[in-house]
């Protein structure tokens, strides 16, 4: 699994601080994607160094690691969720492309489904297919309504 890039973040996860990190090799490629170049297979590869690194420079100045893609690889980004939460206390996301809940939902505080359909919208948008779940003991929680304004 590799990243091209990375940044700190206030609204993908309401009421944190977050790390997303553009996970690249994404096989869904969304009509409208506003990331076409995460399409390839470039960048860097993530892995457990990788995160280590993240950790010391960001850790401190988040309260999320949220991986953004990785359907190409959905076990990988369950195993590197497992890692960042052995290394730090952060909550762990996922934004995945895909319409349903991975198997994996309970590795993760949040994950979001759904491929962007531009007539949908966003996840801003009360008319998107896209859905915010959080990890209530194992039961997805729907707070995709915390999007809207």
């Amino acid at each position: 699994m590799k990243y091209y890039n990375f940044d700190i973040v206030f609204q993908e996860i309401p009421d944190e601080v977050t790390l997303a990190v553009n996970i690249t090799n994404c096989p869904n490629h969304c009509t409208g994607c506003h990331s076409p170049h995460l399409h390839g297979d470039i960048g860097f590869p993530l892995d457990e160094s990788e995160i280590d690194e993240l950790l010391a420079k960001y850790g401190k100045q988040i309260t999320c690691f949220c991986f953004m893609g990785g359907d190409a690889t959905p076990q990988e980004v369950a195993k590197l969720a497992a890692y960042v939460r052995t290394k730090a206390a952060l909550k762990v996301a996922w934004y995945s492309g895909k319409p349903q809940l991975p198997d994996t939902f309970t590795s993760f505080d949040y994950v979001k489904t759904g491929p962007y359909r531009p007539e949908c919208g966003g996840l801003k948008s009360r008319s998107t297919n896209q859905r915010l779940y959080r990890n209530s003991g194992g039961k997805p929680i729907d707070i995709t309504a915390r999007f809207w304004k």
